[in-house]
């Protein structure tokens, strides 16, 4: 128990790591794409704004010169706000490679301009005009060009620029700060491991304490209630039994029935249980576990069925797999409908890694909500898992959770549902 609560505080604890990671990284490299970009496009804008060209650049405000063709282009502003080209400085115009391409009314390419970029011709400058111009859009990515559209008083500009170096530079980052990540996450999921004893040590000394608080009481009640056996049996030697120690040893009777199965969990419970693990004929342990119970199920009216696959083997503890069968058949007994039916099924699952145990039981009221509780000890569900007609069901509420212990131990998986009138018992045995 202790190990698989150190498992998923680890497991918990790594995967809101990861989440955190993930929302970091792709936060900063979002803000670092969105940046890029931006960057990308006020330039284009400053180069639209002047006709097709870069402004003279003055540290006191941006001048622009006039256009260059004063046909193909609107008459720029006289001169921007500084705030606007921050970050651009006398040096942008020269690193910034680009093309431009003017266009009349109709969408007819009248002019390209190519001078300020080596990897594009004029024939090449058109056919991205082109491409842009029958798309319909105003902006976006072409190639390793990013672009945008302008209008002006004879038509349209379309300015392109390269941004093979900024994508260059968004890759890099991801990578890296990807690889930061990863490195990271490694790392401390590691300490995570290395410290989880501590975070949990807790939980195993409550666990720990509580496991010896149920031997210790377990042996020390054994004492008295021998005790008070042995006085009640003198006391109908003397005299003829009657109802008050008849219902002594009744008592009696169920003490030790609950002190042998806390005992029972709590060996079960234990880091590693003192299993046998051996190869065995699990069909007849199955078989000679349920068998004893169908007298029992005839006496309260109702039918036990008992369906085993043949010569199916298995490798686990054979006292223990007899244990489950036993607290899982008992518990359909005792909790199906009057006049019901059980079933007791075993079986290759689907995909042939697995033995499954099926145990169910008519139910036509079944425990509402949750199920999996029905294996927390001393859980009894009110509606069906109490008193029926005045029939005591008994029990301590313990049984399931032996079950669970006993499934697990075998590292399988145990499951409860309720579906077409049936409670189903599952064991996974792996």
């Amino acid at each position: 128990m202790i190990k698989r609560l150190q498992r998923k505080f680890v497991v918990i604890a790594a995967v809101c790591l990861l989440i955190v990671e993930f929302a970091i990284i792709g936060g900063i490299n979002g803000v670092n794409i969105y940046q890029t970009n931006k960057n990308a496009d006020d330039l284009l804008n400053i180069i639209i704004e002047n006709g097709g060209r870069f402004p003279e650049f003055d540290p006191k405000g941006m001048k622009h010169d006039k256009p260059q063709d004063n046909s193909d282009s609107s008459s720029p502003p006289e001169s921007k706000k500084p705030d606007k080209h921050r970050g651009f400085n006398e040096e942008t115009k020269y690193q910034t490679r680009y093309f431009v391409v003017y266009a009349d009314s109709n969408g007819e390419i009248t002019k390209v301009d190519t001078g300020h970029v080596a990897a594009v011709s004029s024939s090449q400058a058109i056919e991205y005009g082109k491409s842009v111009l029958d798309s319909g859009k105003t902006s976006g990515t072409s190639g390793n060009y990013r672009y945008k559209t302008g209008d002006t008083n004879k038509g349209k500009i379309i300015v392109f620029m390269d941004c093979r170096s900024d994508s260059a530079t968004k890759n890099r980052f991801l990578l890296v700060s990807c690889a930061i990540g990863a490195a990271g996450y490694i790392l401390v999921c590691l300490l995570i491991i290395i410290f989880s004893k501590r975070a949990i040590r807790p939980v195993m000394e409550s666990f720990e304490k509580q496991k010896r608080f149920i031997t210790d009481a377990g042996h020390e009640i054994k004492t008295p209630l021998a005790i008070i056996s042995a006085n009640t049996e003198v006391l109908e030697m003397v005299s003829e039994p009657n109802q008050w120690t008849v219902s002594i040893k009744n008592q009696i009777t169920r003490l030790n029935g609950l002190l042998k199965e806390l005992l029972s969990l709590a060996k079960m419970e234990e880091e590693k249980p003192a299993l046998t693990m051996a190869d065995f004929n699990i069909s007849d342990a199955v078989y000679d576990a349920a068998s004893p119970f169908t007298t029992l199920a005839e006496t309260k009216g109702k039918k036990l069925t008992i369906d085993v696959a043949n010569g199916l083997s298995y490798h686990g503890d054979e006292g223990a797999i007899r244990q489950l069968v036993s607290i899982l058949t008992e518990n359909a007994v005792k909790y199906a409908d009057e006049g019901g039916e059980i079933i007791v099924k075993l079986f290759t699952s689907h995909n042939g890694k697995e033995t499954d145990l099926e145990v169910s039981n008519t139910c036509k009221e079944p425990p509402q909500g949750d199920l999996t509780k029905l294996f927390d000890r001393f859980y009894r569900d009110d509606s069906s898992r109490s008193r029926s007609k005045g029939e005591k069901k008994g029990g301590y509420g313990i049984g399931l959770s032996i079950a669970q212990a006993i499934v697990r131990s075998h590292k399988s998986k145990i499951s409860c549902k309720a579906e077409n009138g049936m409670m189903i018992f599952t064991a996974q045995l792996k």
